[in-house]
């Protein structure tokens, strides 16, 4: 009779050093050997002292010896295990035998990577899938953590964005979901807007609060550092759409860009268009700087902006939206918050100018351009009578008196007296012909041509009818006046489009006492507008020797600066959005003020994304800013969006799939961190699911 052969047992015996007590390593009340002897039903686990033993199959027994060896290693680093901790480390080594998976990731690597520690607890992954998927958000720009409910997506999200923000690598979490659960609109809900929005974002609140204390919260949302918000609101960064927009070939309304084209950066370079997002209605607020500049916004536009005390303490600019500041606008009677300014000139195209434009600026400023007699110059710097007729081919400049000039033309042999004078032609071919000193401008081929061209038509005007004011302690401000109203909007915009800014008053003409000419009163028959003007470090505003060794002499002009001064409701308006490719997402709009609506230097977690359409989605992926990163969570089993409408998180994968720097990190039933039962539950329907072909 043949004996049956018995299977080969496996003997392997380890020492626990002493220095983990054993009360550590089994557990209380040998806890967690139970766990491990029902785990290993056909293996022998016996302990003696701190002596451990195991009999049974060679597979099982290597694998105790390892799950022992992990626990070491975990204990190790002075981190207790725990039920759950054995159970899982079980999991992982199993995974790992049977070929699952491609990393090779141990237990106590994942047991041990430490997230986040506050008010006495640590945050860090649980399962392979949690640190799989903590590894992707450290190593990728945007990741979609997807799987069931319960397996810490948005909670290790949540703890990555707080390290983020505490290291530095960012400087605002900004946190949002669709608020579509309740199968309403917010807007036929009670209470307030926030009372409505509450409940739908209360999750992402108490995570918050696990992993902060609690009395700095409320101060880091008021300053804009933390931002939780419904996703709505991340579409609604909006400006109306017969809002002026700056491009290289001039002023454009917001509602007419498209994808592809070019508008003006905060560098003055051209920077293109990367969404246009419309948004409907909304309602509008004016923001106004204190030099005069204005433009309009909805409530949740961005702005870069920083304060006093960041200026002092170098710290960097801020993103704030327009509501956050409202309130805010002072500091002990001064304006808060700075607006940042063109760091170079508007780079615009080079157009063909039929005059210099130096001479140009010299005439508009001094010269008589009636077209009733010859064209002539008033001047008491003999210079620039010089420099003008230097300037201008075909012209002689013939003194009148000591300070009156007359612009001849030059005659040849043979020319007829009927011949016209070079300079009244370009007068006439720029509109400028039989205009006063109060119908002057600047024709708009000079307001729109090169950085050279727009400072050389300033310096003609400064030079002629401005200079240098100086005050004791201060930097050199310049000064400008002229009776012409579109004059004065004119010279604004070339200070502007320099970097500078220009502060206007307006000196009436009715009351004023009259002044005197050739001994008699000569009474004020126009405004005058007075233009305090401040240009950046290396633009020269003069060429007159005096006037610009003064100017230098003072200090020059200092920095220029522009601060928000009011902000203040301005109706209701269709607006759109656009995002654009500039580092720093700004782009110029109105009166040459910088705004954006891209969110740099942010990490933002998308929570509930099943509950997206694709448009929302895609709307979202498009707000990211530079240095930032993005975290999209969801279950697409539980999509609450209504009949007939596609999730946005079950298209995006199709879309993205394969793109660099986009990653999908995929938990199941095994990655959930609740009730055991929980995980059960989710296994139970995805049978079921399987079953019925859903």
């Amino acid at each position: 009779m043949t004996q049956p052969t018995t299977a080969p047992q496996a003997h392997a015996q380890f020492t626990v050093p002493t220095k983990h007590p054993m009360v550590m390593v089994l557990g209380s009340g040998d806890s967690l050997l139970r766990v491990i002897e029902k785990a290993f039903p056909s293996t022998d686990i016996h302990v003696r002292g701190n002596e451990v033993s195991a009999t049974g199959d060679p597979e099982e027994v290597a694998l105790v010896q390892r799950l022992f060896d992990e626990m070491m290693l975990v204990l190790r680093t002075g981190q207790p295990m725990t039920e759950d901790a054995v159970e899982r480390s079980i999991s992982m080594l199993r995974a790992a035998e049977n070929g699952e998976g491609e990393a090779a990731e141990t237990p106590a690597e994942v047991l041990t990577q430490n997230i986040l520690s506050n008010r006495g607890r640590t945050i860090r992954p649980k399962t392979l899938n949690q640190k799989r998927y903590v590894d992707a958000i450290d190593k990728h720009t945007v990741v979609f953590g997807i799987g069931p409910a319960g397996t810490g997506k948005t909670y290790l999200a949540m703890a990555k964005a707080v390290q983020a923000l505490q290291s530095k690598q960012v400087t605002r979490i900004i946190l949002t979901r669709p608020a579509v659960e309740a199968g309403e609109r917010l807007g036929f809900l009670p209470g307030t807007l926030y009372e409505k929005i509450d409940p739908y974002l209360r999750p992402l609140y108490d995570a918050l609060h696990d992993m902060l204390d609690p009395d700095s919260i409320p101060r880091l949302m008021a300053a804009g550092t933390i931002e939780v918000a419904p996703l709505a609101y991340m579409r609604g960064r909006a400006q109306p759409v017969f809002t002026k927009v700056l491009t290289p070939d001039g002023w454009v309304p917001m509602g007419d860009l498209r994808v592809g084209d070019l508008v003006i950066g905060s560098n003055g370079e051209p920077t293109p268009v990367l969404g246009v997002y419309p948004q409907g209605e909304k309602d509008i607020y004016r923001v106004t700087a204190q030099d005069g500049s204005r433009t309009l916004c909805c409530g949740e536009h961005l702005w870069t902006v920083r304060t006093a005390s960041d200026r002092r303490r170098n710290k960097p600019w801020r993103v704030l939206e327009t509501r956050q500041m409202i309130d805010k606008l002072r500091a002990a009677h001064a304006r808060r918050y700075e607006l940042p300014m063109l760091t170079a000139p508007v780079h615009f195209p080079e157009r063909e100018v039929p005059m210099d434009p130096y001479a140009l600026g010299l005439l508009l400023g001094d010269g008589c351009l009636t077209g009733s007699t010859t064209p002539a110059f008033s001047t008491e710097d003999p210079e620039l009578a010089s420099a003008l007729g230097a300037a201008l081919p075909g012209i002689q400049m013939r003194r009148k008196s000591s300070v009156d000039y007359v612009l001849n033309r030059v005659r040849a042999s043979g020319d007829v007296i009927t011949l016209e004078n070079p300079v009244t032609g370009v007068l006439r071919t720029l509109g400028l012909l039989g205009t006063r000193s109060h119908t002057k401008f600047i024709p708009e081929s000079y307001l729109h041509n090169t950085a050279e061209t727009r400072l050389a038509v300033l310096q003609g005007l400064l030079d002629s009818d401005g200079g240098p004011v100086t005050q004791a302690a201060r930097t050199c401000r310049i000064q400008y006046t002229t009776t012409s109203a579109q004059l004065k909007d004119d010279v604004i915009s070339l200070v502007r489009s320099l970097g500078g800014v220009a502060y206007t008053r307006c000196r009436t003409a009715a009351g004023r006492s009259p002044g005197r000419a050739n001994g008699r009163d000569a009474g004020y028959r126009h405004d005058a507008h007075i233009m305090d003007i401040r240009l950046p470090e290396g633009i020269e505003p003069f060429r007159l020797p005096r006037k610009r060794d003064k100017y230098h002499a003072a200090g020059g002009g200092g920095r220029p600066m522009r601060s928000i001064d009011s902000i203040e409701p301005a109706g209701r308006e269709e607006a759109v959005c656009i995002q654009v490719a500039a580092e720093d997402s700004l782009y110029v709009t109105e009166d040459y003020l910088l705004t954006h609506n891209t969110l740099n230097d942010a990490f933002i977690i998308l929570d509930e994304a099943q509950n997206t359409n694709p448009e929302q989605m895609k709307m979202f992926l498009t707000r990211l800013g530079f240095d930032s990163k993005i975290v999209i969570t969801g279950d697409v089993t539980q999509v609450d969006l209504p009949g007939g409408t596609k999730s946005g998180l079950r298209q995006v994968r199709e879309i993205l799939d394969g793109v660099d720097d986009v990653h999908f990190s995929l938990l199941t039933s095994k990655d959930v961190v609740r009730h055991k039962l929980v995980g059960r539950i989710v296994d139970a329907y995805e049978q079921y699911d399987s079953r019925n072909g859903q």
